[in-house]
């Protein structure tokens, strides 16, 4: 079976067809990205209105690239929410057109519950994707806009079990790096400054929400806030020791509460998703930790953890 997905959620306008859920046979994304980066965040109706130029084009590139034409298409999948609404009008309204005027099946997914099965597509010989047999699982979605636990029982039955509880943890990225004066996206000009900025010096605080599996990162990003102002003038400042002891307290509590999650449910595989799963330090102390405790952990190829529609193809076709 061939799906054509469509996400459209934020800034990217893309598509992708999967075959039987698992096989990328293409994946096309198209970012407005640099249209925003003067306004260091997401303008939505820039967003909206790129993804109305880009749709249709993006959507033949990715049927040509598969090799494929609408006729073998077997149904359609979209991105239904959450993100930006006139963003998400857009691809929703393009696909359900083309279900209309093609006959098509029309699967509607969650955009959180897409970036965790990204992990089960096999997208390049190098990447070991998860095997579907591996289920039940704790998922962890951590992106700009969200930060999300779950305990994935199936691929229809996710249950959720904790978010933010304010900023998400890209977004806390994102601000942190406007305060340090990185520029935008924040996420991976943070990830490369920290590299450089290793140290004991400086401490954040968390915020653990004892008895809960819900995040919280605004606090941490205020203690950056007021450390920077007034320590910048200071001959010692270094904003990669910031930048890194940031990153640390911001992992920490994911890897933490993840693993919790894990050992608690009596659960043996971990998944991790969205653009946040493409950090360093996150990758290196879950895959640290988890080796220690037991636990299987995967993350998708770097490709995949952005916002993509293969994933949105291969989550649709368990609804199929």
């Amino acid at each position: 079976m061939n799906i054509l997905g469509i996400e459209t959620s934020c800034d990217e306008t893309a598509a992708a067809v999967v075959g039987d859920g698992v096989r990328v046979l293409s994946n096309t994304v198209v970012s407005s990205l640099k249209d925003h980066e003067p306004f260091g965040g997401i303008i939505p109706e820039i967003a909206s209105r790129r993804q109305i130029e880009y749709i249709h084009d993006v959507v033949a590139e990715s049927l040509r690239q598969a090799a494929l034409t609408l006729d073998q298409i077997d149904a359609v999948a979209v991105t239904k929410a959450p993100g930006l609404i006139g963003s998400l009008l857009v691809g929703l309204c393009f696909a359900r057109g083309l279900s209309r005027a093609k006959g098509l099946r029309l699967v509607e997914v969650d955009h959180i519950k897409a970036h965790l099965y990204a992990n089960y597509l096999q997208w390049t010989q190098e990447h070991t994707a998860c095997g579907q047999q591996r289920l039940p699982a704790v998922g962890l979605v951590v992106s700009g806009g969200h930060s999300s636990l779950f305990h994935v029982r199936s691929f229809r039955d996710f249950k959720l079990l904790g978010v933010t509880r304010d900023d998400a943890a890209g977004e806390a990225f994102d601000k942190v790096a406007r305060i340090l004066g990185l520029g935008y996206p924040g996420g991976p000009v943070i990830d490369r400054l920290a590299a450089s900025g290793a140290n004991e010096q400086i401490k954040f605080p968390q915020a653990p929400i004892k008895g809960s599996y819900d995040f919280s990162f605004s606090g941490t990003k205020t203690a950056v806030l007021y450390y920077t102002q007034k320590n910048k003038n200071k001959p010692d400042y270094s904003p990669a020791k910031v930048a890194y002891s940031f990153q640390e307290s911001v992992v920490g509590v994911l890897a933490d509460k993840a693993l919790k999650a894990c050992h608690k449910l009596k659960v043996p595989t971990l998944l991790i998703g969205g653009g946040v799963a493409a950090n360093s330090a996150l990758r290196r102390q879950l895959q640290q930790r988890a080796a220690l405790e037991g636990i299987d952990v995967f993350f998708p190829p770097m490709s995949l953890c952005l916002d993509n529609a293969a994933m949105v193809a291969g989550l649709a076709y368990h609804s199929l």
